[in-house]
């Protein structure tokens, strides 16, 4: 949950001028946790979005090179390669037009 930076002002300045974070946690309704994570952090008003802080780029070339050199490696196996998601494999090899491998079917005219 974000806290607006006017309720992060008054429980800093409750604290700094000699409140004990406990009666801050129970006064301003918020975890000690994150009474600590204020006081630690370089600017306690700036509020960080979740999730990845950059883009992952991937080789899409290497990664072709990859699925000819090992064609019989699983997804997972080539997440571990380069260091991302199977879902992120998964991706650009439906980006690249490269699909699974799929055994030859057999039928009753090709079995001799």
């Amino acid at each position: 949950m974000a806290y607006s930076t006017d309720g992060r002002k008054r429980v800093l300045d409750f604290i700094h001028k000699g409140g004990r974070k406990a009666a801050a946690e129970h006064t301003f309704g918020i975890s000690r946790r994150t009474i600590y994570n204020w006081l630690a952090a370089e600017d306690p008003f700036a509020s960080e979005k979740p999730g990845p802080k950059s883009p992952r780029l991937m080789d899409y070339e290497a990664l072709r090179q990859h699925v000819a050199d090992f064609p019989d490696s699983t997804l997972a196996e080539r997440a571990r390669h380069f260091g991302v998601s199977t879902n992120s494999i998964f991706y650009v090899l439906s980006k690249l037009g490269i699909t699974r491998k799929k055994r030859p079917r057999l039928t009753k005219s090709s079995v001799p």
